[in-house]
């Protein structure tokens, strides 16, 4: 059932405790559909179960999306759908963005998954690693994508960390992605 693989996912994200209640009603078909669907969270035990826009932080609702299209992605038949994640990280910080980027990276195996983070621990699991530079002239800004890899790569996760390329900062950088490298 989708509520329990649901909240297999969320406990390895950091909400243990947390589940997910998916609740259909049935209403008048119409052109949408016969039934009303609601999805709730109920954060902790004894929490009230609330639909999603109301009971979900930032950070919650993005693992919850991310809960979400494991399941349903792990079931489907066909590979290849392309997901986009803009800023799934956020809220998060830490071990559980480590979480976040082995299930993206999971998820990345049968599929395109595009994110859009600026977390390091998340990054490092990247196959490919863009950067997004806008720089402003006179009166005119321009945005420029660029891959980074190799040290540029190990530079980028470092200022991703802090911001400054000292020697701590790029081994820590480079672990991240030797780690990322291994759990995948």
């Amino acid at each position: 059932m989708l509520e329990e693989a649901v909240a297999s996912e969320l406990a390895a994200l950091a909400m243990p405790k947390a589940r997910l209640i998916i609740s259909i009603t049935p209403t008048e078909f119409a052109p949408h559909g016969g039934d009303d669907i609601t999805f709730k969270l109920q954060a902790h035990p004894g929490a009230p179960a609330l639909p999603l826009g109301q009971g979900a932080s930032g950070g919650e609702l993005s693992r919850i999306m991310l809960a979400l299209e494991l399941c349903v992605a792990t079931g489907a038949k066909r590979a290849g759908h392309t997901f986009v994640f803009d800023e799934i990280d956020a809220g998060i910080g830490g071990t559980t963005a480590r979480h976040v980027g082995e299930r993206l990276a999971r998820l990345a195996t049968h599929h395109q998954v595009i994110v859009v983070t600026h977390i390091a621990q998340v990054a490092a699991f990247a196959r490919h690693h863009a950067v997004v530079v806008k720089t402003d002239q006179s009166e005119q800004a321009t945005t420029e994508v660029r891959n980074v890899d190799g040290k540029t790569r190990e530079l980028e996760i470092a200022r991703m960390l802090g911001g400054t390329d000292t020697k701590t900062a790029l081994r820590h950088a480079a672990e991240l992605i030797n780690a990322a490298n291994v759990a995948r």
